[in-house]
């Protein structure tokens, strides 16, 4: 039993001195001066009698009974753990190794929650970054939609017409009001904005006949040719009547309708045999004879041998038609702009002593047989020239006009062998002076042509149908040489290529 209490106290004493050298200086210090104080409490104070114990009645204790009984009595500390957090650190000893753990595992944490932290917040702006941008890629595809749809047609298939008014010194902004207002585009702002774009600035006022199936672009050409000063009738078509076409040319030339878009809508309402019909009307040639007096003073009588009275007096140009334009309206407009053509000239043609149908048919030789100004100036002065000397004009022209071949094609030889012995008033090779009345519609340049022409001596000249250059000549021996050179020499050449 001793033994095993020695032992015990030894354990107590080893460990009490393990914890002592783990107590620092001062915490040594401190338990000494704490351990002093306590003995002093405990030694009677001066002055104090002292009382004489009484004396315990003696009893006989076995020696070693008395050993286990009391053990040794050893001076053990011991602190709470907040006493030990109260305790001083004191500076030079080493650091705690689980403190310095726990803040390396504290580092560690913070640092990985950082990381998540940032690849979560990466995450989180490339999500709205990738909203933004599919945000303004559909603002732009919807936009870019938007404005393609109002550039095309309110309705492709409207064939109404709706009248218009600009009124002088509108903007675009003001026209697109208009036009967005009675429904003609979708939409003003995207007409002002294409109107600038394309440097559109220069529209018209007047009133506009549009349609619902033009375009935006269509409608905003339109706006720069110039409205009427009153409503007009809408045009549902135009009529081309090229320069140089016989009145049988333009009979065929009315049923195609030049404005056309489609198959569907390239027939007029007008028909070969009505046109015909009507120009050779003679209630209706008599109507337009009061109505232009100056232009139809002079027309050729109908058994003047011409084939047609009308023909050469209906201007060649492009005719707008409307819904109630018949045959009857669109001569008319023909026959209204050759006057207003010849308008200018009446006094000067009445000067040099001719008559407006005589500057008609030597216009319509020169019309075809001259292609540049100068040209045909010149070709008017052999005429006159010739006319002058009392010599035919010996025109090929005038001879393919009797035979009904005008306006078809000619090759150089098929020239050379023309028929001028053929038995009509067109034969200019037989007869002297003009023929009774025109042979085509001749052009404003072939006209004043004529009615201005050059002055020469020439007598003479030869055309190349083919290259359409003309070789002229003041004498006969002159033009042989030129007819060989440019025409004899050119046509053998090409038979012997051919052959």
């Amino acid at each position: 039993m001793l033994g095993i209490m020695m032992k015990e106290v030894k354990f107590l004493t080893e460990n009490s001195q393990d914890k002592e050298k783990n107590l620092s200086f001062r915490e040594q210090i401190l338990r000494d001066l704490a351990e002093g104080n306590g003995d002093r409490h405990s030694q009677p104070e001066a002055g104090q009698e002292s009382q004489p114990a009484q004396a315990a009645p003696e009893q006989a204790v076995p020696a070693d009974h008395d050993i286990e009984a009391r053990p040794a009595a050893v001076d053990v500390s011991y602190k709470t753990a907040e006493e030990e957090k109260a305790q001083p650190k004191v500076y030079g000893q080493a650091e705690q190794k689980p403190t310095e753990n726990l803040s390396r595992a504290n580092r560690a944490n913070n640092t990985v929650k950082k990381k998540r932290q940032n690849k979560l917040a990466r995450r989180i702006m490339t999500t709205v970054l990738i909203i933004v941008l599919l945000g303004l890629a559909i603002v732009g595809v919807v936009g870019y939609g938007y404005v393609t749809s109002a550039l095309k047609p309110v309705d492709a298939n409207a064939t109404e017409y709706v009248t218009i008014e600009v009124p002088e010194g509108s903007s675009s902004k003001m026209i697109g009001e208009i036009l967005e207002k009675n429904g003609l585009i979708k939409n003003a702002q995207v007409f002002n904005l294409y109107s600038k774009i394309k440097s559109y600035g220069d529209y018209q006022s007047g009133y506009y006949n549009l349609q619902k199936s033009m375009d935006l672009d269509t409608i905003a050409k339109k706006l720069q040719e110039g409205g009427t000063d009153t409503p007009q009738p809408p045009v549902v078509g135009k009529v081309t009547i090229p320069e140089g076409y016989t009145l049988e040319q333009m009979a065929e030339a009315v049923t195609a309708n030049a404005a056309a878009v489609s198959k569907k809508s390239s027939a007029t309402p007008f028909t070969k045999d009505d046109f015909l019909a009507k120009v050779q009307d003679e209630s209706f040639i008599a109507k337009m004879a009061a109505k232009y007096p100056q232009l139809l003073a002079t027309l050729p009588s109908k058994d003047s041998g011409v084939k047609y009275r009308l023909e050469g007096y209906l201007f060649p140009a492009t005719y707008d038609y409307g819904e109630d334009t018949d045959v009857e309206s669109l001569i008319d407009q023909m026959l209204a702009a050759m006057d207003s053509t010849l308008s200018p000239y009446y006094s000067t043609i009445e000067s040099k002593n001719l008559t407006v149908n005589e500057v008609l048919t030597i216009a319509s030789l020169v019309e075809k047989e001259g292609s540049t100004d100068q040209d045909r100036k010149d070709i008017a002065s052999v005429f006159y020239n010739r006319l002058n000397q009392a010599m035919p004009l010996q025109s090929n022209i005038a001879i393919l006009y009797a035979q009904g071949k005008l306006g078809q094609k000619t090759t150089l030889k098929e020239d050379t062998e023309i028929d001028t012995n053929i038995d009509s008033p067109f034969n200019v090779y037989k007869n002297e002076g003009l023929m009774p009345g025109p042979v085509d519609s001749p052009s404003l340049s072939a006209l004043e042509a004529t009615i201005n022409p050059s002055k020469t001596d020439y007598l003479y000249f030869v055309a190349n149908v083919e290259t359409g250059a003309v070789y002229f000549a003041n004498t006969y021996e002159e033009h042989a040489k030129n007819v060989e050179e440019h025409v004899n020499s050119k046509v053998a050449q090409s038979s012997s290529s051919s052959s």
